[in-house]
Parts: C-alpha cells; structure tokens; sequence
C-alpha cells in the first residue's frame, strides 16, 4: 500500500520481475481496490505466490463511520497501535473532496485547533496515509450513488503535513499517478500552518496546491494563535509564500486560510493589514468559521463581521470565499477532528489555562 512506483520497481527488480509488474499492480490496488494476490488475474500464479509470500495488502480498521445531514461522511480508522486517526469525505456539486490525515495528533499546539488538543504520538506512514483514499474509494463505491467519488484530496486532516515531509511527497506520488488513483496537481492541497523550509523543498518536490494557514497579520497574536509562528515568523513565512509562488505559473494562486475569531482577528483593521500583508502575491482567501469544541475559549465571529471582513477584502481585489461549515453535527469540520491519540507531547495540561485575547 505505502510503495511509490520507484519503490514498487525496487521490490519487482529484486524478485526478478520485469518493470511493467509496477503498473500492473498499482492498478489493482489503488484504481481496482483489490487486496487479494489471487485476484490479481494478469500476474502469473508463480509470482502471486511470491507476492503472497513476500508481501501483503493492508488497510486500516474502521472503527466509526457517521455520515451528516448535509451528507458529509467522516470515518474514525484504527491504527496498530491503537492511536485513531479521522477522515472526512464532503460531497459537493462539482466536486467531491477528501481531507485526509498525516499524522496521530499534530505536532503543532494551534489554540483555536481541537486536533492539537489532544497532543502528538506520531508521524503516519506512507500506507497508513494512502489507507485512507483507499477505503474512502471503496465505502463511497459500496453506496453506489451518483456524484459519490473522490475528485480533491486536501492534507488538512490530523497533523501538520510538512513535519511528515517523506512520508506525505511519497502519498502524493502515488495520488498523482495516472495507474494509481490519478489526481491532477490542481486537486491535490497541502495545508501548512508555515513550515518554511519544507515550503521551499515542497517547490522542488511537487507541483501540487499549497494552503497556508495564517489566521493573523501581528506576530504578537500569529504567536498565541500558531505557535511555530515564533520559530518562523511573518518575516520569514511571507517571502517563502512569495518564493513558491515564483515556481508556479501565472494563473496558480495560493491559499490562504484565515479563521474568524469573534473579537480577537476579524475586525476591519485585521482586514486591511490582511491586504498589506499579501500585497504582490496572487491568492484565493477562505475564510473559515470557528467551529466551536468544549473548553476553546473562543466565539465565532458573526456574519455580519464575516461578510465585512470579506468586503473590504474584495473590494481590495482579492478573490475572498467563506467557507461554508460542513459535518458540524458529527464533529467533521474545520479544526474539530481528534480521533484517539496516545499523547506524548504532554500538551494536553498546557491548555488548561486561558490564552490571550479569548472573549468571556
């Protein structure tokens, strides 16, 4: 499951088999969801028994599955380890989108995140991501219902997906791959909340989508917000924007998203320094909701505060979309994944104390 075509070619080179066996079984995995050697009917039996033998086809368990009222459907998938991780499936009219998980908590403490709750264990492997769009292909397929697919993959999950940087370019390979689930480069997102260095190795590394998770223009407040904001500050995350923009053609845009906090980030000067700070870069603005969770700290900014933020950004000239909250009712939204994550960041008792600029 976690092998890309390099390392697939490695494996059959070993056995003695000739390249094409890489296509061939890429196919039957990821396009057919067969998990079975025997049923891979172009091979010959001498080396489905060597497959047999030398390797296997594992998913994850599935512990939970809820499907919203807006028919949005999240599943809660079991580890080896007992950690669980959540992927949620959205359903839209032109579109159906994945967002995936890449690691067993987050390594990153986001205040207003109920993911970064529950404190990190681990990074996910190549297969435990790509288990995912396997099993979601596969349950979507079983309710044989129309428009029901996978056409986006966005890495917005559990986890920072740039502090899994190996291990996440490896899924992509295999998301891109046109004898594997074939996504073109527009439809696959990485979300990051700004960490530079891989942004740059990302430039060189693949030319998919890249979301940045900025939710503040003072570093004062981006620190309290996105702690690694104090490692790479506006200073440092800004020109990185710039750079992997520079590698993108003219009509690419990046990401921005921006979470709207009742009282602390989403006042009209917030809005006005938000187009200081993009100045000269080509970007589509989400703005997203708070989804609240117990113990946040946080409001939910009104949507007249919303709908301002977003006028003064468009009469700016740039292209601003509210995002609209999907899977609220089964805790699939924005920031309200948690799954089950064996902590040993010890994060869980630094947010038993209130953090700066909450509303009462």
């Amino acid at each position: 499951m976690g092998l890309n075509r390099q390392d697939m070619g490695e494996f059959f080179e070993k056995l003695g088999e000739k390249p094409f066996r890489v296509s061939q079984v890429t196919k039957w995995i990821h396009q057919l969801n067969v998990s079975d050697f025997d049923q891979m009917t172009n091979l010959s039996k001498k080396l489905r028994e060597q497959l047999k033998e030398k390797a296997c086809i594992k998913s994850l368990d599935i512990i939970e599955d809820q499907i919203s009222t807006d028919g949005t459907r999240k599943w809660a998938l079991g580890l080896e380890d007992n950690n669980r991780i959540e992927v949620v499936y959205i359903p839209e009219d032109d579109r159906g989108t994945l967002c995936i998980s890449s690691q067993v908590g987050c390594a990153l403490d986001c205040s207003f995140c109920s993911t970064a709750r529950q404190g990190f264990s681990r990074n996910l492997t190549v297969a435990e991501i790509l288990s995912q769009i396997w099993l979601a292909t596969r349950l979507l397929d079983e309710e044989k219902k129309p428009g029901r697919k996978i056409t986006n993959v966005v890495l917005m999950g559990m986890g920072e997906p740039l502090l899994n940087f190996d291990n996440v370019m490896k899924a992509i390979d295999v998301m891109l791959d046109d004898f594997a689930y074939g996504l073109s480069k527009r439809r696959v997102t990485v979300s990051t909340a700004g960490v530079v260095p891989a942004m740059d190795k990302l430039a060189e590394r693949h030319d998919v989508q890249l979301a940045i998770s900025l939710h503040a223009t003072r570093d004062e407040l981006r620190d309290d917000l996105v702690p690694i904001n104090k490692k790479y500050n506006l200073e440092k995350l800004i020109p990185a924007c710039q750079r992997f923009m520079e590698k993108r053609s003219p009509r690419s845009r990046l990401t921005i998203e921006y979470v709207m906090l009742a009282g602390v980030n989403d006042t009209k000067q917030d809005a006005e320094d938000l187009i200081k700070v993009l100045d000269g870069i080509s970007v589509l603005i989400n703005l997203i909701p708070f989804n609240p969770f117990p113990g946040s700290g946080y409001k939910t900014s009104s949507n007249n505060a919303v709908h301002r933020f977003q006028d003064v950004l468009m009469k700016a000239g740039l292209i601003t979309v509210i995002r609209k909250t999907r899977g609220e009712d089964i805790d699939a939204a924005c920031g309200q994944l948690v799954g089950k994550v064996e902590d040993k960041s010890r994060r869980e008792n630094k947010f038993k104390v209130p953090r700066i600029g909450m509303n009462t």
